[in-house]
């Protein structure tokens, strides 16, 4: 019996041949994204990088590498001073200010559309058209019934 395994072992080897998944983030019963929700506004520095990109790829038209103009950003961004920063901050707070009007208008529009809603439950069991449906019946003196399937 040489050069078979017994049952025990081959247990073992078929255990660390099966592969263990863990939950993911997104499946703990995360809420899902609302795609109408209007995008966070980006920071100072990311106004900034906007227009160091740009700079960056006229005097370096051969650089493809991301890293390396993230990383030049940086260093530059580090280098200047608040007088030459204050542009970008400005710039920034507008975004943040228009961020803050469309979130205003956002949660209201959010906030009208689930109590339109709750209010169309409280009325009647009973769906629009077979409501109509009813009233039309009643208007009608022919006295005719309508076939319903």
């Amino acid at each position: 019996m040489k050069g078979r395994k017994s049952k025990t072992e081959s247990k073992k080897s078929d255990s660390k041949l099966s592969v263990k998944t863990r939950p993911t983030k997104s499946s703990k019963g995360k809420a899902a994204v609302d795609p109408n929700k209007p995008k966070r506004p980006v920071s100072a520095f990311f106004v900034f990088m906007e227009e160091f990109r740009e700079q960056f790829k006229e005097k370096n038209p051969n650089n493809k590498s991301v890293s390396v103009v993230g990383k030049a950003g940086g260093a530059k961004w580090k280098s200047m001073s608040d007088a030459e920063k204050a542009p970008h901050v400005s710039k920034a707070d507008k975004r943040k200010k228009d961020y803050e009007k469309n979130m205003d208008a956002y949660n209201k529009k959010l906030a009208r559309g689930t109590n339109l809603s709750e209010d169309e439950n409280e009325g009647s069991d009973k769906s629009r058209s077979e409501a109509t449906d009813e009233e039309d019946k009643g208007s009608e003196g022919s006295g005719e019934v309508e076939d319903s399937d």
